[in-house]
C-alpha cells in the first residue's frame, strides 16, 4: 500500500481524492461539475488560502477545477509593505495631509487613485474568455470589495456565454454591502458564509439548475436573502488547501500560508471590522496537532520550510503558539514561520519574554502586531485591551529574542489632538531602533463595526466626526472630522511619520528577508 493510500481524506492531496470520488462515477453515472476558480486576490509572495481551501474542498468531492491566477500571466500582484524610497515617504504624507486648504486636493488624489487601482486589467478579462472556451459550468469569484468593477466585467462575459458565476468574499455576510453587489450582470448568487464543507453542495445545486433558498449566507439577485449562517466550529473538519495550481515559479519564495484558528479572542477593538467579517465573528480554534500535520504535508507537497500564519491573533490560544514553537521541530525540519498577535492584559497571553523566546528558537522570524497610538487615551477610547506600557515591553522582548517587528498605526480617529499625536511621535522616536516596518495609514469608518454603530445612532459620543455618504460598494461610511488640526498637530505628526520613514528605509533583519512584504 503506498504512503497516500494511508492518509486520511483531510490530509489526502485533493487531486487525489478528486481521483478517488470520479472513479465512483462509473457506477453512479453522475458526472461532476467543472469549475472554473478565478483568483482576483493576486497576492505577489503567496497563494491565496481562501482560494486553496475551496479548491481542496471541491476536488474531495470530485469536482473538476481550473484555477486562473493572473499571477501566471503576467498581472502585476499586489505588493504589501517592502524597503520604501523617498518617494513612498512623500506619497504617505500626501496621503495623511490635513492642511485645511489642501485637503480638497488630497481627497481628489486619493479617490483617482484607488479608481486606478480597482479598473479591470484587460489581461484578467482575456484569460476569463480562453477558460471559457472549454465551456466551465460555473464562475466561482472570491473577491475583495476592491474588485467590483472586475467583478461585473467577467459578470457581463459570463453572461454572454451563459455560464453562472457564483461570489463570495470576506464581508458579504454584511447585509448592505451584499445587496449592493447583488445586481451585477452574471451573477446567480453571493455567498457570505464559511462554505469550507458545503460548497461542493452549492456548485452542484446551481449546476442542477435548482435553488439555493437552503443554503445559509446566501444573497439572490432578486433580493432574497437567506439566514444568516453560523461560524463554522468544527475547523479539524476542514480540508488542507490545494496550491498546486498556483505559479509557483513567480513567487520569490516558497512560503505557505495557513491559519490555526479564526477570530479574535478579544474581539472589542470597536474600529475593527475583521471580526465582522465572514470567518472573523467569535473565536474558533484547531488543534495544535492538526496544524502541526497541515505545516506536515503541505511542506512535503511544495517542498519548503517556510509558513505565514493569517490569523488575526495567533495567540488568541496562548497554547497553539508555545505548541507549535515547541513542536515544529518534529514535523517540519529547519521551519520558518510568521504571524501576527494581539498585546493585550491577559494574565497568559503568550507574549512573555520567554515565550517570545522559545518562539524564536522554535523557527518563529517575524511578528506583527497593532500599536495604532502611543496615545493611553486613544488605547482606551478604542478599545484596544492594552497599554503604552506593554505596547513598549513587547517590542524591547520581541527584538531580544531576535524577532523582526512589524506594526499598524492609524491617525485621525475621534478626538486625537496634538498631545495624542506628541505621544505617538515620542514613542516612535524611542524605538526605531527596535521596529522593521509601520504600516502607518488613515482612520476609517468600515461598516458595521461598534463605532460605525455609534457615529449612525449620533448620540454624541463621536462628536467630532459628521457622518457622511455610505458607500456600501466598498462597505465604508465617508465623515468629515470636525476636530481642529493646528499646527503643533502637523507638527507631531511630521515627526511620526519621519520616524516612520526611518524604520521603512531600513532592510529587515537578516533571518527575516524573505518575508519582507508579507504581512
Amino acid at each position: 500500500m503506498s504512503d497516500t493510500a494511508r492518509l486520511p481524506r483531510v490530509l489526502l492531496p485533493a487531486r487525489l481524492a478528486a481521483q478517488r470520488n470520479q472513479g465512483h462515477d462509473i457506477f453512479n453515472v453522475q458526472v461532476k461539475p467543472r469549475v472554473l476558480m478565478v483568483d482576483l486576490n493576486n497576492f505577489s509572495s503567496f497563494p491565496t488560502y481562501a482560494i486553496g481551501l475551496l479548491i481542496a474542498a471541491l476536488r474531495n468531492k470530485g469536482h473538476r477545477v481550473q484555477l486562473l491566477s493572473p499571477l501566471a500571466h503576467d498581472v502585476p500582484a499586489i505588493e504589501r509593505e517592502r524597503q520604501e524610497t523617498i518617494v513612498d515617504h512623500v506619497q504617505r504624507r500626501i496621503h495623511l495631509a490635513d492642511w485645511k486648504p489642501f485637503i480638497g486636493v488630497r481627497d481628489f488624489l486619493r479617490e483617482a487613485h484607488a479608481r486606478i487601482r480597482e479598473r479591470p486589467h484587460p489581461t484578467v478579462l482575456r484569460e476569463v474568455r480562453r477558460a471559457l472556451a472549454v465551456r466551465p459550468d460555473v464562475i466561482l469569484l472570491s473577491a475583495y470589495l476592491q474588485h467590483f468593477s472586475t467583478v461585473r466585467e467577467i459578470g457581463r462575459i459570463a453572461q454572454k456565454h451563459g455560464i453562472p458565476v457564483l461570489l463570495g468574499g470576506p464581508m458579504f455576510n454584511i447585509q448592505n454591502v451584499a445587496g449592493e453587489w447583488a445586481d451585477l450582470p452574471g451573477l446567480t448568487a453571493i455567498v457570505g458564509a464559511e462554505v469550507d464543507l458545503t460548497l461542493p453542495d452549492i456548485v452542484q445545486t446551481i449546476c442542477d439548475g435548482k435553488g439555493l433558498e437552503d443554503f445559509k449566507g446566501v444573497t439572490l439577485p432578486n433580493g432574497v436573502r437567506t439566514p444568516g449562517a453560523v461560524p463554522l466550529r468544527d475547523l479539524n473538519s476542514t480540508p488542507v488547501p490545494d496550491f498546486t495550481d498556483f505559479p509557483w515559479d513567480r513567487y520569490p519564495a516558497r512560503i505557505i500560508p495557513l491559519m490555526t484558528g479564526r477570530g479574535c479572542q478579544w474581539d472589542k477593538c470597536n474600529f475593527c471590522s475583521d471580526v465582522i467579517s465572514v470567518s472573523g465573528r467569535t473565536f474558533r480554534t484547531r488543534s495544535v496537532e492538526s496544524v502541526l500535520l497541515e505545516m506536515q504535508e503541505q511542506a512535503r507537497r511544495h517542498l519548503t520550510t517556510s509558513f505565514l500564519f493569517l490569523d488575526l491573533k495567533l495567540n488568541s490560544y496562548p497554547d497553539m503558539l508555545r505548541g507549535i514553537a515547541d513542536g515544529i521541530g518534529r514535523y517540519v525540519r529547519g521551519s520558518e514561520w510568521i504571524g501576527t498577535v494581539h498585546v493585550d492584559q491577559r494574565r497568559d497571553n503568550g507574549l512573555s519574554r520567554a515565550d517570545l523566546m522559545a518562539a524564536a528558537a522554535g523557527g518563529m522570524r517575524r511578528i506583527s502586531f497593532g500599536l495604532e497610538s502611543g496615545s493611553q487615551r486613544l488605547l482606551d477610547l478604542m478599545e484596544k485591551g492594552t497599554t503604552v506600557e506593554k505596547n513598549r515591553k513587547f517590542i524591547r522582548d520581541s527584538y531580544d529574542a531576535g524577532l523582526s517587528i512589524r506594526c499598524t498605526m492609524f491617525k485621525g480617529f475621534p478626538g486625537e489632538n496634538a498631545d495624542d499625536m506628541e505621544k505617538t511621535a515620542n514613542f516612535l522616536e524611542e524605538n526605531v531602533s527596535y521596529l522593521d516596518r509601520i504600516l502607518f495609514n488613515d482612520f476609517s469608518v468600515h461598516e458595521d463595526t461598534p463605532i460605525y454603530h455609534a457615529l449612525s445612532k449620533n448620540d454624541g459620543t463621536y462628536r467630532d466626526l459628521i457622518i457622511g455618504e455610505a458607500r456600501h460598494q466598498r462597505g465604508r461610511i465617508l465623515y468629515r472630522n470636525t476636530s481642529a488640526v493646528d499646527p503643533l498637530y502637523r507638527k507631531a505628526k511630521a515627526r511620526a511619520l519621519a520616524a516612520v520613514f526611518a524604520i521603512n528605509r531600513r532592510p529587515l533583519r537578516n533571518s527575516a528577508r524573505q518575508f519582507d512584504g508579507l504581512m
